[in-house]
């Protein structure tokens, strides 16, 4: 029967006084090395001692010492020295741990081992002289139980064992031992790393053939008992950790993942992921998102070309449907999540700034990056500079404009990676074409690591272009769906025929006389049955139709609806346009007729076999089509992926019929540089920003950068009479002579280096983006506003910030005028009075007398249209408000939507002019009020891309009232709870509320780390 073994056992206890007590030893024949460690529950413990006072000679504390039993360390010399004689024994190195249980059946009668639990540490001894470790020992025993037991062993004691292990160079190392050490040597990396009292440990080879005599050295040179003496002091000395080993290298672990994961993205190259060198993840999104499972052939040509991978400038153009938008996308993302640069995305036009930054919030809630509309009154300047995420700006012509000078104007340029331009065949349309190379221009010029992407469907003069973008240029005439284009003029269909005569030839007759009213016309002779077709879905798109007109509906709509009929133009209300859009998508509607507003770029598919587009007449208000737009139009028929086919039909007069030969045949206009067309909006507003943001402030500069423009491209266009530098130089003067610029331009210093500087209503005019033709107007009007401001209510303000360009296009009606200035308070006539028009101006008018006095017609109409936005302000009602004025629901909505983003730029204005300080707070919640015109609980949900007042008010009603509400919300739930929302809206709903919420919350942190930043000039004492 086996000995009983010694056991060392700790116990704390809570007494004053404290003996040691020893076990009894039974000295046993022969003992061996430490070897391993095992567990030993079955264990019989020692009698406890009383407790008492630790003494100073007592280092090992609350331990039961062995040290001073000599018949135990008599024990440990005898065992030594009996293996130290045997040199036919293959002895193990004592730092060779085996963890866990030997295997049975090895030629051993007993085992020396620790076993160890959490309070107690046991020592055996064999009764055997001999003893050995089979070569065949497993190897395979769990790594993760092999670290738990040596977490729980005391450092000291670990240090013992590495320290033999490093000693013995003496053994044989079989395989399997090689496999047992190789994990023990894991464990105590691991303990090294997180132990404060443990260094650099070096691993050396062993040799697997050594002497006896060696042997010998070895153990003489630190006996057992050394070891045992200095481990168990060791573990008396050491702290206790807080926490477990195990937990400290889980979280060490944890760390040098992350740590190596952060090395690794900033080491990448740019091709970090399989998809274009994104992540696959951003491939399941768009499966996800739009459906697309693959790209077209040239999609991606285009993104594999050498210019792209290089980050050189690119221009590349398709036919309209042709997928050009997916491309600029995926090269979109490239830069926000690869190279980790902010993007701005040019769009034309408000409501598809609007529709992109709905499409794409989702891909910015998935991926990490933000999304910030530049659209009306919305925007930052300059945009706040985020530490973390990347930022995609979706602006709008003027928006980009502002936004590329506010970087400028805080050297934070080149944190714009990537600018993308959708429909760059704008840049040769009037003053937003101006505005649009006003801004390329000076991305150009400013920053030469910014990419410049360009995109449309509509270019000729390419080579212009690719000079002034210093860009390459990639095409390819690939369309996914056929198109079939043909005229009607009067009974006749036409198709269009490049290889005919005259453009097209006989389709078609028609059984039909024309009509002005191409939908009313189609539902007359359409059969009965095609109401039946989707019945209540029509049913409730007019109840929808009649809820956001607050109970009226258009009588053409209502008349045309039933029959999947419907038309698309400026007179509807941006609700009117989001809901008929929305049926035409799902299919409720089937036929569009639509006016210029379909050159948009607004994406109207159809989910049937056949997309058609029937544009009414060959106008554009009242200028003829243009072949550009034309092609942009017949474009929107037939959709990839949704149609077999598309057709576009345009209604023709007989009188028209000769342009429209012209139009056919006539190839794409060029696109020119419109600097000069439009001069206060052109020339000087360029001159004026180069001069005031530092980017050219002398003759010669303003001079160098000009050459650089398209114009400056285009210079053999101009006139003989006047060359470049002599335009520059009279815009220049002008600009000094309307106080905006400082400095002097004469013939005899024009080349030389005399600096130019901005003034402070100069500075005002740029920042602010007004109109150079209107900006001493504004001032001289706010100026005299600050004698005489009438607060009484907000109608003087609305007059203020009424745009100075809408004017011409309004007739009044001098009855409604009058009416509608008798029902204004005694405080709000007087406003009339102050801005120059008097109550008997309007009195003589109404009754038709001849008028003596001469009074400003602009001033005049601006108040006029004041009143208009004055009583939409107090009754939030478009559709009362145009019966009202005798208005289109249309032009209402437009006046609304320029007046909202004048005031902001108004606002801005008065920010830079320290004397108009009271006009801050003023027009800060004016513009609010003007950017929504609801009531104030619905315009924390109409800040969501996408949300109008229809669906603002039925979301309230169905208690989302906050921002929170809408970012928290589920789809599933909103689509059971909200009539007429798709599945679709839902989900974009939602993530464009979650992305707005990230992007005020990323604000917020972004001001409180820059409120506890420490300055760095911070006063020493000496």
């Amino acid at each position: 029967m086996d000995e009983p073994g010694l056991a060392v056992r700790r116990k704390s206890c809570p007494g004053s006084v404290r003996k040691r007590s020893r076990a009894p030893v039974q000295p046993s024949a022969s003992c061996s090395p430490v070897d391993r460690k095992r567990l030993n529950s079955a264990e019989e413990p020692l009698a406890e001692p009383s407790c008492g006072n630790d003494s100073e000679e007592d280092m090992f504390g609350d331990y039961d010492s062995f040290c001073g039993n000599d018949s135990l360390l008599a024990q440990v010399d005898d065992i030594e020295h009996k293996y130290l004689q045997d040199e036919k024994l293959a002895i193990k190195p004592p730092g060779e741990i085996i963890p866990g249980n030997l295997q049975p059946g090895l030629p051993q009668k007993k085992q020396v081992n620790f076993s160890i639990t959490e309070n107690t540490v046991v020592l055996k001894a064999d009764k055997e002289d001999a003893f050995q470790v089979g070569e065949t020992d497993a190897v395979d025993n769990n790594q993760e139980q092999t670290d738990s037991i040596l977490d729980e062993l005391p450092s000291s004691q670990l240090l013992y064992f590495e320290k033999m292990h490093e000693l013995s160079s003496v053994s044989r190392i079989s395989p399997a031992s090689e496999g047992r050490n190789k994990c023990v040597n894991t464990s105590l990396e691991k303990i090294r790393s997180t132990s404060s009292f443990y260094h650099d440990a070096e691993h050396r080879k062993r040799p697997t053939d050594s002497s006896s005599d060696s042997r010998s050295d070895l153990f003489k040179t630190e006996s057992l008992k050394d070891h045992l003496k200095s481990a168990m002091t060791g573990n008396a000395k050491a702290q206790t950790l807080q926490v477990s080993k195990t937990k400290q290298l889980q979280e060490a672990v944890l760390s040098e993942e992350i740590c190596v994961a952060r090395k690794t993205i900033e080491s990448s190259s740019v091709d970090i992921g399989p998809f274009y060198g994104l992540p696959s993840k951003v491939k399941d999104l768009f499966r996800q998102f739009r459906g697309i499972e693959m790209l077209y052939e040239w999609q991606h040509d285009c993104l594999m070309l050498e210019s792209l991978q290089q980050r050189r400038n690119l221009i590349y153009s398709l036919p309209t449907s042709g997928g050009k938008t997916l491309v600029a996308e995926i090269i979109i993302l490239q830069e926000l999540l690869c190279r980790q640069k902010d993007v701005l995305m040019i769009l034309p036009f408000v409501a598809i700034v609007q529709e992109k930054v709905r499409g794409l919030s989702s891909f910015g809630i998935e991926l990490g990056f933000l999304v910030e509309e530049y659209a009306g009154s919305k925007g930052r300047f300059p945009p706040i500079r985020r530490r973390i995420k990347k930022s995609l700006y979706i602006a709008t012509i003027e928006k980009g404009h502002a936004l590329v000078n506010s970087l400028i104007e805080t050297e934070r340029i080149d944190d714009l990676g990537l600018v993308v331009v959708d429909e760059l065949h704008m840049i040769g349309e009037g003053s937003r074409g101006a505005t649009l190379e006003m801004t390329l221009a000076k991305i150009l010029y400013a920053s030469k690591n910014t990419q410049i992407v360009g995109m449309s469907a509509t270019l000729n003069n390419v080579g212009d272009l690719q000079k002034f973008l210093q860009a390459e240029y990639y095409t390819n005439n690939f369309r996914p769906v056929e198109l079939k284009e043909y005229i009607k003029i009067r009974d006749t269909i036409y198709a269009v025929d490049s290889k005919a005569e005259n453009g097209f030839t006989f389709s078609r007759l028609l059984n039909f006389k024309n009509c002005e009213n191409v939908a009313s016309m189609l539902c007359k002779y359409l059969k009965k049955e095609f109401r039946a077709h989707r019945e209540k879905e029509k049913q409730d798109l007019i109840k929808n139709l009649k809820y956001i007109g607050n109970g009226s509906v258009c009588p053409i709509l209502k008349q045309t609806v039933p029959f999947g009929i419907a038309y698309h133009h400026s007179g509807l209300t941006n609700d009117e346009r989001k809901i008929i859009e929305e049926a035409y998508s799902a299919g409720v509607l089937c036929l569009l007729a639509c006016t210029a507003t379909l050159a948009a770029g607004v994406n109207l598919p159809a989910r049937r076999p056949l997309h058609r587009v029937i544009l009414r007449a060959p106008y554009v208000a009242n200028d003829f089509l243009k072949k550009n737009q034309y092609k942009q139009m017949i474009g929107r028929a037939g959709r990839a992926g949704i149609d077999s086919a598309g057709e576009s039909i345009l209604i023709v007069q007989e009188k028209d019929k000769h342009l429209v030969q012209g139009l056919i045949n006539s190839p794409l206009e060029n696109c020119y540089s419109n600097l000069l067309l439009e001069l206060t909006k052109g020339m000087q507003t360029l001159l004026l920003s180069l001069v005031g943001l530092k980017i050219a402030v002398t003759y010669e500069e303003v001079n160098n950068f000009m050459c650089g423009t398209l114009l400056g491209v285009q210079k053999q266009l101009l006139s003989k009479e006047r060359s470049l530098s002599e335009i520059i130089k009279d815009g220049l003067e002008k600009l000094i002579e309307k106080g905006l610029l400082k400095g002097r331009i004469s013939e005899k210093d024009s080349h030389s280096k005399c600096t130019l500087t901005v003034t402070p209503l100069g500075k005002a005019t740029y920042k602010g983006s007004i109109d150079l033709a209107y900006c001493n107007v504004l001032y001289r009007e706010l100026k005299k506003g600050l004698e005489g401001l009438i607060l009484e209510s907000n109608l003087h303000l609305l007059y203020l910030t009424t745009p100075y360009d809408t004017t011409s296009n309004c007739s009044p009606d001098w009855l409604i005028y009058l009416r509608q200035f008798n029902q204004l308070s005694g405080a709000e006539q007087k406003v009339a009075d102050i801005v120059g028009v008097p109550e008997s101006f309007i009195t003589k008018k109404a009754s038709g007398q001849a008028i003596r006095k001469n009074v400003d017609s602009a001033v005049v109409n601006r108040l006029y249209l004041s009143f208009v936005l004055y009583t939409l302000l107090k009754e939030t009602n478009i559709w009362s408000v145009s019966e009202k004025f005798n208005m289109s629901r249309g032009y209402v909505q437009n006046l609304l939507n320029s007046a909202a983003s004048f005031a902001s730029c108004v606002l801005r204005f008065c920010e830079e002019l320290e004397e108009f300080w009271v006009y801050k707070a003023l027009l800060t919640e004016l513009t609010k009020r003007l950017t929504y015109c609801v009531k104030t609980e619905l315009i924390p949900l109409m800040e969501v891309a996408g949300v109008l007042e229809a669906r603002a008010k039925q979301l309230y009603n169905a208690g989302y009232k906050t921002l929170a509400h809408l970012a928290n919300a589920d789809p599933e739930t909103l689509v059971k709870m909200i009539d007429h929302l798709s599945r679709r809206q839902a989900k974009q709903i939602v993530s464009s509320a979650k992305m707005l919420l990230s992007e005020k919350a990323e604000a917020l942190q972004e001001e409180v780390e820059e409120l506890l930043k420490v300055p760095t000039d911070i006063p020493e004492t000496y």
